[in-house]
C-alpha cells in the first residue's frame, strides 16, 4: 500500500484527536489513500454525538476559538468516520454497541488485521 497513510487514533483529548482526523481528512482531500484505527481512548468520543458541545470545553485552546474549533472537530470526525475502523478489543473492552460503531464507522477490526492491511503505509500514532 505504496502512499497510505494509516492513522492509530489512541488519545480521546479533543487537540489529538483533532491532530489524528486533520491528518485522515488531508490525506484524503489530496486522493491519497488513508485509513484509521480507533483505539481505546479514541473510541468513545469519535461514536459520541455530543463531541462538538463536549469539545467546548477543552483547556488547550482560547475561549474565544473554542466554538470554531468544537465544530470543526466534529466536521472532521464525520469527513474521516468513512475510513475509521474501531479496533475490535476497544470496542468490547468500553461496552460499546457493535451495532452502533458499524453504523457510524468503517467497521470493526483487529489491531493485527488493521496492520497487516496497511503493510508499508507510513504510519501515525496520535
Amino acid at each position: 500500500m505504496v502512499g497510505v497513510l494509516a492513522a492509530i487514533l489512541e488519545s480521546g483529548e479533543p487537540e489529538r484527536l483533532y491532530t489524528g482526523l486533520s491528518l485522515l481528512v488531508s490525506a484524503a482531500s489530496e486522493g491519497r489513500p488513508a485509513r484509521g484505527l480507533a483505539t481505546f481512548g479514541a473510541l468513545a468520543p469519535l461514536l459520541d454525538p455530543q463531541l462538538e458541545r463536549r469539545a467546548l470545553s477543552t483547556t488547550h485552546v482560547v475561549e474565544a476559538e473554542r466554538e470554531a474549533f468544537a465544530r470543526t472537530l466534529a466536521q472532521l470526525r464525520d469527513a474521516a468516520a468513512p475510513s475509521i475502523w474501531a479496533c475490535a478489543a476497544a470496542v468490547q473492552a468500553i461496552g460499546a454497541d457493535w451495532a452502533v460503531v458499524n453504523e457510524r464507522l468503517a467497521g470493526v477490526i483487529s489491531t493485527p488485521q488493521f496492520l497487516r492491511e496497511a503493510g508499508d503505509a507510513q504510519m501515525v500514532v496520535v
